[in-house]
């Protein structure tokens, strides 16, 4: 081979090498990129000491203006005797603000739902992407999520779990027994859908939190459920470690609807 002709291919190689390895960053780099994305979901209670309760997570999306989270985060009735606000911190640790919010749209059947900033001012980091094909990931991909797992009792510190999708599965609660079923399971069953099965643990306060790939931020999934045994109140002492997720193809269909962009 003449040498030229060598030293063209190797430039040309390292070339596509380059631009392959700009696109995988390490999960510290990723972290930092999103985590500014991230929000707590709670409520605020003026005539209880202005006292802000904080239930799960959510992530910024829509340029700033809205954010994602599931359905059952924000499924409680606020009290009107107290007059209770719904509203989405900002920060961490003692470092916060407090921004007052609004549900636009929901969808209970796949747990989800958007919320509005209702000061026009405010406009919130933006920085994770978002995938964009129907199709769903393959199992074995890295994967991680930045939340405030039991945030209610350790505050807001941001918190990252990692793993890989472990499977892709219909979204069903299996009865052991005929006598479990009613009529609210057995519609739910007649709706299931494939969803994200992952092999790392979530913990109460998780719900919400974006599902992202692991080497760049790109969001696939939403967290919205781990599977307990015994019941919810052994989430924290024996956590089964599994933990599934919402494909990302249906917050893009609430978000469309309501002409909002991912």
């Amino acid at each position: 081979m003449k040498p030229t002709l060598f030293l063209f291919l190797l430039s040309v190689f390292n070339i596509f090498n380059n631009v392959h390895a700009s696109d995988t960053l390490s999960l510290p780099s990723v972290i930092k990129k999103v985590q500014p994305s991230v929000v707590g979901v709670g409520t605020l209670t003026p005539i209880e000491g202005n006292l802000a309760q904080l239930k799960g997570t959510g992530f910024v999306i829509g340029g700033g203006r809205y954010i994602a989270t599931n359905y059952h985060v924000v499924s409680e009735t606020l009290s009107q005797d107290k007059i209770q606000k719904r509203v989405v911190f900002v920060g961490s640790g003692r470092k916060f603000e407090l921004h007052e919010v609004e549900i636009i749209d929901f969808d209970p059947v796949f747990d989800l739902a958007i919320l509005k900033i209702l000061t026009d001012k405010v406009v919130l980091p933006s920085k994770f992407t978002f995938r964009k094909t129907e199709s769903m990931v393959e199992p074995g991909e890295e994967i991680a999520f930045t939340g405030f797992p039991i945030g209610s009792i350790l505050g807001l510190y941001p918190a990252t779990h990692k793993g890989i999708i472990a499977a892709v599965t219909p979204d069903a609660t299996p009865a052991s027994s005929s006598s479990q079923l009613n009529s609210k399971l057995i519609a739910r069953l007649q709706q299931k859908f494939d969803v994200y099965q992952l092999d790392a643990t979530a913990f109460p306060g998780n719900s919400g939190s974006a599902l992202y790939v692991a080497n760049s931020g790109e969001v696939i999934g939403i967290i919205n459920k781990v599977m307990v045994q015994g019941g919810k109140e052994y989430a924290l002492s024996s956590p089964s470690g599994i933990t599934y997720a919402i494909p990302v193809k249906h917050l893009r269909n609430l978000a469309t609807r309501n002409n909002i962009d991912l």
